[in-house]
């Protein structure tokens, strides 16, 4: 940390989630040894980011909160590391809390890595203690809390060098691709046999091993610290940025001419939600974004796919579809493109299916999450409802601390949307985390929590006048003066039906004076609708509609003639999946 900030989360989403999404790497020299770092995400979400750099390392350092404990996805990301056959030490953090339970959390972590079916070597692993916001770790609890020279040391002692081969041709797996202003693109990754040398010729070979791209390396640059260092010469375990070439992707091997023959690599596990980004058609659209063309969003979701080894993306019709790991993911996908200048329509997001068989024998599989999650006792009963009508089937109910521990395995149709709305079942104080363990049989329609929505019939600037009335028929959205359109969102209707209201109308005035006092427009504050929470609100015939200034929500249909005539057609569009 420095000055108080996490110094590998640079991102500014990072930054303001308190969360890591992208994989970053540094360097450090300690008593001879140069020392590289990979952090990478926790969240199941961004598991792609874990799968693709686990190829650079030789070991990996697993921290875990001293009051929590192993949590969802402390297995994801330690069950990716066991499976590469990794060396692992354990850092046990926030020892110093009042709450810590140190003997529980180190049983937990056997339990833990005893189900991972880890073998003889990963299952003796060190177990230091540390409180990284004070900046100390030990090997013993009560030993010496002075620094965290304990911690290189056991990783310079415990944590093998890389096996290489500097006599052999250059060849190196990318793993991630950055742009510099200078250089152009930087591709890094770890190499793995040989020496290279700034002006070396080189050539990309695709996962097929065919030839992508030739050239001459004309930078070479090596992370110290947080700064990126040019060097003239790097060798067979080094982490590195070649640039040079312009045409590599993710996974190719980019090597010595005489090389034939790819890096192996990780496949990435399968997608599991899609959604569909198209141009925004609505009445108000591209008044707010300048980048708004089917062309530049296209040409930005492909780019970002290249970089993105966990998401797919495919063209269909003049739209785009995006596949990935969660909603996290993609509304960090979204959030990105919006501050970038981008304005788009995004439909809800929709689960993938797997089929097996044909005709009588066609089986529908869909995937399913294990969740767990800390909540206060008093809130457990509320958790439990909402999981129970996911289709949600209790695995476990423990306590962790003075909290009840639940753990759940959940359809993932059936947690959409639940993150945002758990924050408010628990009152902020609860923990829920998930990552998907498996496919089942589909488990048949989930029961419909969401009423209808408030459609809005005019064109115009809300007003207070209407909004008024409006508001007893449910909860609204916006405020008074926000521009709104025929088909556009404007709240949800306390009944299970939509309603069309119109949030423009003003009252008639005239020049006959009242006996009465008129009465004051008071009105409840609007509910403030988040990306997060907008994604998981949104069904099957509305849309989100994206801009650098603000997020709406929409009837696909914004005409209400044809909405009312396709609603006699489908009464309900979850009985069986869209497959």
């Amino acid at each position: 940390m420095a000055n108080g900030e996490r110094v590998m989360d640079s991102n500014d989403l990072e930054k303001e989630r308190g969360i890591t999404i992208l994989s970053k790497s540094t360097s450090i020299f300690y008593k001879g040894h140069r020392i590289n770092i990979v952090d990478t995400p926790g969240h199941a979400d961004f598991g792609g980011e874990v799968e693709r750099v686990l190829s650079m390392v030789d070991g990996v350092c697993l921290v875990v909160c001293g009051t929590e404990g192993p949590m969802t996805q402390t297995k994801f990301v330690l069950s990716k590391a066991l499976q590469k056959g990794l060396k692992p030490l354990v850092v046990i953090n926030k020892v110093d809390r009042p709450t810590a339970r140190v003997d529980t959390v180190e049983n937990d972590l056997l339990e833990l890595f005893l189900g991972l079916e880890a073998n003889d070597t990963q299952l003796e692993y060190p177990t230091l203690y540390a409180s990284a916001k004070n900046g100390w770790a030990t090997t013993e609890l009560e030993g010496e809390r002075k620094d965290i020279l304990p911690l290189l040391d056991t990783i310079v002692s415990q944590i093998p060098a890389p096996t290489v081969d500097r006599s052999a041709p250059f060849s190196m797996l990318v793993t991630q691709i950055e742009n510099d202003a200078y250089v152009g693109k930087c591709y890094m990754g770890k190499i793995y046999t040989g020496v290279l040398r700034v002006g070396d010729k080189i050539k990309s070979l695709d996962t097929e091993g065919k030839v992508a791209v030739e050239g001459r390396v004309t930078k070479i640059l090596m992370r110290r610290g947080l700064e990126k260092v040019p060097v003239e010469e790097a060798a067979a375990g080094d982490l590195v940025y070649v640039a040079g070439i312009d045409a590599a992707h993710v996974n190719h091997t980019i090597c010595d001419p005489t090389v034939e023959a790819p890096i192996p690599f990780t496949n990435v596990d399968a997608p599991t939600i899609s959604m569909v980004f198209s141009v925004n058609d609505s009445p108000l659209g591209g008044k707010d974004g300048k980048l708004v063309t089917s062309q530049v969003i296209r040409e930005r979701l492909f780019k970002e796919a290249e970089t993105n080894v966990a998401l797919q993306v495919s063209a269909v019709g003049d739209a785009i579809e995006v596949k990935g790991r969660g909603e996290l993911q993609m509304g960090v996908l979204i959030e990105t493109m919006r501050r970038e200048g981008f304005e788009m329509s995004v439909s809800p997001p929709r689960v993938i299916y797997k089929v097996e068989g044909a005709g009588r024998d066609r089986i529908v599989l869909e995937p399913i999450e294990e969740v767990t999650i800390d909540v206060d006792h008093e809130h457990a009963g509320t958790v439990i409802e909402k999981m129970s009508k996911g289709k949600g089937e209790m695995k476990s109910y423990g306590e962790n601390g003075d909290k009840a521990r639940l753990i759940y395995h959940i359809p993932t149709r059936g947690l959409l949307g639940y993150p945002a709305e758990f924050k408010n079942d628990t009152h902020g104080q609860g923990t829920l985390n998930h990552m998907l363990i498996g496919y089942e049989k589909y488990k048949g329609p989930l029961e419909k929590v969401r009423k209808g929505s408030l459609v809005s019939t005019a064109s115009g600037e809300a007003t207070p006048y209407a909004l008024q009335d409006i508001q007893a028929r449910g909860r609204v959205f916006i405020t008074p003066g926000t521009k709104v359109y025929p088909g556009m969102i404007i709240g949800e209707n306390s009944r299970e039906a939509d309603l069309e209201v119109n949030p423009v109308k003003n009252k008639q005035l005239s020049n006959v004076r009242s006996v009465m006092k008129e009465d004051a427009i008071r009105l409840v504050p609007a509910e403030q609708m988040s990306l997060e929470k907008m994604i998981a609100y949104v069904q099957d015939d509305e849309v989100i509609e994206i801009t650098p200034v603000a997020i709406r929500s929409r009837k696909k249909e914004l005409d209400a003639n044809k909405r009312h005539a396709t609603r006699k057609r489908i009464r309900n569009n979850d009985n069986l999946p869209p497959i």
